[in-house]
């Protein structure tokens, strides 16, 4: 696929990621900052849970970014195994820490709100284990792709490893039909929602800002990696002179 293989060149992605990483980074924050502010002072308290529902405006942009990161990370290893392509695999390691922070913050908040609603800061829920499951294997993706990287690996056995967690992705997902959860259903659908409108609408800011962000860490994470690798073929032919 010569096309593939051209939008893969080094050159020509830091071409393209060098103006785009400040532009998704920035515009990230701003529509964070906005739908966070938002939520906290022009929304109404929940009838029922009060203001502990303010939470939901970090809660479930971090839960879709701690799913959609390994999600990219999955896919990039799958681009290498079939293609080859060095910058996939480095896609897939840059997505692995911001996933990583992602998925923690969803477990934060989402304990922060469980204290008040559920009675208490944890429960062995189906959809909580899960996430935290998927947490554990971010942690065990980047120990990984470490040891792989001082090792000279070529760094099949992390993107194998990638491809498969996906596995947990699905189980996430429909663990609130699967299991009696404490968890509630599914709030949010494609064509409707059961959150009020007065209540929902912040989530159309943080949920983008928070994934914007996410882009450009992932871009910084990239062309820092790509710097890095530069500066020690660099000092491998300076050792060899």
């Amino acid at each position: 696929m010569p096309a593939l293989h051209a939008f893969a060149n080094p050159a020509r992605f830091l071409k393209i990621a060098r103006p785009l990483t400040p532009l998704l980074f920035w515009a990230g924050v701003a529509l964070s900052v906005a739908g966070g502010v938002s939520g906290l002072m022009l929304t109404p308290p929940d009838y029922l849970q009060g203001e502990t529902v303010r939470i939901l405006y970090i809660h479930v942009p971090s839960a879709w970014l701690g799913m959609g990161g390994w999600s990219g990370l999955a896919i990039s290893s799958l681009c290498y195994l079939i293609w080859r392509h060095p910058l996939a695999s480095l896609a897939a390691r840059a997505c692995a820490v911001p996933g990583a922070l992602f998925a923690a913050l969803c477990l934060a908040t989402g304990s922060i709100w469980g204290r008040p609603t559920w009675g208490t800061w944890w429960e062995w829920d189906g959809r909580l284990t899960s996430m935290l499951l998927l947490f554990f294997v971010y942690l065990a993706y980047i120990a990984l792709s470490r040891a792989d990287a001082e090792r000279g690996g070529d760094g099949r056995v992390p993107a194998l490893f990638g491809v498969a967690g996906s596995v947990l992705l699905p189980i996430i997902h429909f663990s609130v039909v699967w299991w009696n959860t404490l968890h509630q259903g599914q709030s949010i659908g494609l064509t409707s929602s059961t959150i009020d409108r007065s209540m929902l609408w912040p989530l159309a800011l943080t949920v983008p800002g928070f994934t914007l962000f996410f882009a450009g860490l992932v871009l910084m994470r990239m062309r820092a990696m790509l710097a890095a690798a530069k500066v020690e073929a660099r000092m491998k032919r300076m050792a060899a002179q």
